[in-house]
């Protein structure tokens, strides 16, 4: 019987791909961009729910249509290297490894202060024996690396002459440019595959918004992010990168990769992830099959939800006691508190840091608030939001929903009073986005519709503090006198190396 659908399967497939090629002007078919074999990885729709948009305060004079536009096409995309496809791909079949080292790790510029012995290293030791390396300017080992500049990578990055996401920046900044840096990680650059990452979308829309109140303005919002860093790497970002750019606004989007729930739990559970009991996987034809047509991947998915038990609802978790600080307020946090849950104090650390440096160059700094997929009781389809299961209840165990929700409610508490009491902008991206688990791909990832809604959201919030700028003309600011272009930008080198 299996055998008969498989040859039913294959050649409905021929038809589907004949018909599919000629539609050429459809730029998605499930997400997934139609003419990359094998399938690159989905972008999710970009359809938003009306609703959905409803649901997000819209400032004076923005006009709900212009979430239906988009950026115009990157200039600086280029034809990647077939070298570069083949090492990628050959990474990605072999996978050794794991998430220690991905396949786009392979054209990022590691920082050789961080790097040191390759063979050495927990991470760059599963690098197929060839990396690209930078001489960091003031020796220290963060950021861990830069993404090389001015190149199109197998993932879909496209970067700028200084290897940040996106358009080449203008260099000259012109009189009339207002010029605002997100920072960041994951989050906050997004995936590569997506057309655009949310900041670059922010952008457009302040220049639509520009124009049709007829300000003779040009915003060039750019994005300095980088998946997998810290607070601490993004400080030094700011320090190195974004100093010599002058900003007149930096933006900061994280609060995930210092999520530590263990900071009030007492004595932890030595008791393993209780994962209930999921279909046995597909036949390895199928599994091959779904990597080259979205179609066969619907049918692996339907197969596999029709023999697994998984019902969305939380996995089960072993007891533990929550010990929350003593005298710590959860509703007003204290923000000289010695021991703040959460590595918050790290975090409040490398913000001064940031909000120091850039007052000598007289760049404003806003930070926002930090959105999480979850709460307490959260029901989800185990399909269709796989990953968000897993995140919460693998990558996270064994904290309860609960217990996540309230912690992330708390930094976004502290962030909001962190930034009120320093005087800066803030912008309130968990609060005013709509919760909805069919926008993100994991508990804080997005997808490209998830990715729009994220960025209108913030543009939203941010136009305030962009009228205030202009009405009283601090924005945009001449370039000082005397002071250098020159870009921070870099040449990377390849090494190679054999491991024992």
């Amino acid at each position: 019987m299996l055998s008969h659908l498989k040859n039913a399967f294959v050649v409905f497939l021929s038809i589907v791909l004949s018909a599919a090629v000629a539609e050429a002007a459809v730029r998605y078919l499930d997400g997934y961009a139609m003419f990359a074999m094998p399938l690159s990885a989905p972008a999710g729709s970009a359809s938003v729910a009306p609703e959905a948009l409803d649901r997000i305060p819209r400032a004076a004079g923005v006009e709900p249509q212009w979430f239906f536009s988009e950026p115009p096409a990157l200039p600086n995309r280029r034809a990647i290297p077939e070298e570069w496809l083949r090492r990628y791909r050959d990474l990605e079949s072999s996978a050794s490894g794991g998430m220690d080292f991905r396949p786009s790790d392979l054209f990022k510029a590691w920082n050789s202060a961080f790097a040191g012995d390759p063979c050495k290293h927990s991470r760059l030791h599963y690098a197929p024996g060839r990396l690209f390396l930078y001489d960091p300017p003031d020796g220290a080992a963060s950021p861990p690396y830069r993404f090389l500049p001015d190149v199109t990578i197998p993932s879909g990055l496209v970067t700028n002459q200084i290897g940040w996401r996106g358009a080449p920046i203008e260099n000259p900044r012109g009189d009339k440019t207002v010029r605002i840096v997100f920072v960041g990680s994951s989050t906050t650059v997004d995936s590569h595959h997506l057309p655009f990452s949310w900041p670059e979308l922010v952008g457009h829309w302040l220049n639509q918004w520009a124009k049709a109140k007829g300000i003779a303005i040009h915003f060039e919002v750019l994005n300095a992010a980088r998946e997998s860093i810290t607070s601490t790497d993004i400080a030094a970002v700011v320090r190195t990168e974004v100093l010599p750019l002058r900003p007149d606004l930096v933006v900061y989007y994280e609060g995930g990769n210092q999520f530590r729930p263990a900071s009030i739990v007492a004595d932890m559970p030595k008791a393993s992830t209780a994962r209930p009991i999921q279909a046995a996987a597909s036949p390895s034809w199928l599994q091959a099959a779904a990597r080259y047509s979205a179609l066969l991947a619907r049918v692996q998915a339907a197969i596999g939800a029709a023999a697994s038990t998984l019902d969305g609802h939380e996995w089960p978790k072993p007891d533990y006691k929550v010990v929350w600080p003593a005298g710590l307020d959860e509703a007003d946090p204290d923000l000289a508190y010695p021991h703040l849950p959460v590595n918050l104090n790290i975090i409040q650390r490398d913000l001064d840091r940031i909000r120091t440096d850039l007052a000598t160059v007289g760049s404003d700094f806003a930070l926002s608030s930090f959105m999480w997929m979850v709460k307490d009781g959260l029901v989800l389809d185990p399909v269709r939001h796989k990953y968000i299961l897993e995140q919460l209840n693998v990558a996270n165990y064994p904290y309860r929903y609960r217990d996540l929700e309230r912690l992330a409610k708390f930094q976004n508490r502290l962030f909001a009073k962190y930034a009120a009491t320093h005087g800066m902008t803030f912008i309130d991206i968990a609060d005013a986005s709509p919760f909805d688990p069919d926008l993100f791909t994991d508990a804080v990832h997005t997808n490209y519709a998830g990715t729009r809604v994220r960025a209108w959201t913030v543009f939203n919030q941010l136009l305030p503090t962009v009228e205030k700028h202009l009405a009283d003309g601090s924005w945009p600011r001449p370039w000082p006198a005397g002071t250098p272009t020159a870009q921070p930008t870099f040449t990377p080198r390849q090494i190679t190396f054999t491991c024992n």
